[in-house]
């Protein structure tokens, strides 16, 4: 098979430099041009990244214009519907879906990790008493790295395994430490006999003077939202993790980064912001087509948050998923509920999006987002909890592709170039003079 490459010409002198078309095994052909500054004196420019690959990774692909997403391969959808968070997690790390044995022996691993250090304790406390959960988790995953200096040896492919199965296993307990203290409720400790997401549930809102029974549905529709958010590919937090990662900073600091990131509105607070826009819908009185009018004069900055997405071009294949789930909870909720009328507008909004010409049109469906932020706060998870459980979900996704990235031969120090536009060399005028 002829090898493809693509000619590049400067037109100002004539040099030509030839660079190699590297195939991918499905996707978008990636032209390598490794050689372009040594060849001709140039960089690239490309804000956002939006049309350079800084890595090649076999964990996720994801087509926007399709709506496709593949976690090793395999659809999300079938995923979601068929298997657990945990043996997404092993799928993520080990690149092929565990036989019985592996899972159970991958179940019991992660479950011997759930508890954390004593002393991690006086980490949380000495936080102020009303601080946001997210900072809160920042700060004490970076601290994890105190506590394992044995396992730190980067290059050692079990060492960073171990490292992965307790950010894995100690993540439900951070995050929902977080929400607990600064709520006031005591901490209780993990159980064992739980699942993943029922564990995290008990975390969460068990107190200590009667006994918590967990609600299977919110169970379910936990461990299909961690899944759906589990990885999706070269995100700004994932590339975050990998660039503090390509410094050999330990996991659980490049896991702090890719925390610190998500926590950008832009990113991760993108289903807070749903549940904000609701709030301000319901708070105004006014009517929905007011708001949905807002939305389609180009000259309101008003959007509606959660419909569309920067990535998928069609409909989010995630969405599709999660939409059941929404109705489902919703279904059941008691007339009493303090959101009903919160929770009737979006499901207004919902139908004006998938009927309206205008959204129709440019693909204005509601996204992931829309729904996860419905269903947490149906569950009784506030807003300020939003994020840290997008992070408590993508935690799987940061750990594999920092694992597959310190693995990588081809893997270098991130250090991106820029277009400087500052100004040219100049001398020193002493400040008398100036």
């Amino acid at each position: 098979m002829t090898k493809q490459t693509v000619t590049l010409t400067d037109n100002a002198t004539g040099k030509q430099v030839e660079l190699d078309v590297l195939e991918p095994s499905v996707g978008v052909k990636t032209i390598d041009i490794r050689k372009l500054y040594k060849e001709l004196g140039y960089f690239t420019y490309d804000p956002g990244f939006m049309s350079t690959a800084s890595c090649s990774s076999e964990i996720t692909y994801l087509d926007g214009d399709e709506g496709t997403l593949l976690y090793r391969g395999y659809p999300i959808a079938q995923l979601a519907e068929h298997s657990t968070f945990l043996e997404v997690c092993y799928l993520l790390l080990n690149k092929n879906l565990p036989n019985k044995q592996e899972l159970a022996d991958f179940e019991y691993m992660i479950s011997r990790h759930t508890m954390l250090h004593d002393q991690v304790q006086y980490f949380f406390r000495g936080f102020r008493r009303d601080a946001h959960p997210m900072a809160t988790v920042v700060g004490v995953v970076g601290a994890l790295s105190a506590f394992y200096h044995d396992d730190m040896n980067i290059h050692d492919p079990e060492q960073r395994k171990r490292s992965a199965h307790r950010l894995i296993a100690k993540m439900p307990t951070i995050a929902a430490w977080s929400y607990r203290y600064s709520v006031g409720l005591p901490f209780v400790y993990p159980r064992n006999d739980l699942s993943y997401a029922e564990d995290f549930l008990h975390l969460m809102f068990s107190v200590p003077t009667e006994p918590y029974k967990v609600d299977p549905l919110h169970a379910k529709a936990l461990e299909v939202i961690m899944i759906l958010h589990a990885d999706h590919e070269q995100n700004a937090s994932t590339s975050t993790v990998r660039l503090a990662g390509s410094s050999e900073a330990n996991p659980f600091a490049a896991v702090a980064a890719g925390i610190a990131s998500l926590w950008g509105p832009a990113h991760g607070g993108a289903n807070e912001a749903v549940i904000n826009m609701l709030r301000e819908i319901e708070k105004s009185g006014l009517p929905l087509s007011h708001w949905v009018d807002r939305a389609k004069d180009k000259n309101d900055r008003f959007r509606l948050m959660g419909f569309g997405h920067r990535v998928y071009k069609n409909y989010d294949p995630r969405a599709k998923i999660i939409r059941e789930l929404a109705n489902e909870i919703l279904d059941r909720l008691p007339a009493n509920d303090p959101n009903q009328k919160l929770f009737a507008i979006a499901r207004e909004l919902e139908q004006v999006a998938l009927s309206d010409e205008y959204f129709k049109a440019r693909n204005l469906y509601p996204n992931v987002d829309f729904y996860s932020g419905v269903i947490f706060l149906s569950m009784g998870i506030p807003v300020s909890m939003f994020t840290v459980m997008f992070a408590l979900a993508r935690t799987i996704g940061w750990i594999s592709q920092w694992d597959e990235m310190m693995g990588d031969e081809e893997s270098r120090i991130g250090r991106p170039r820029q277009l400087y536009v500052g100004a040219t060399a100049r001398d020193y005028v002493p400040v008398d003079e100036r």
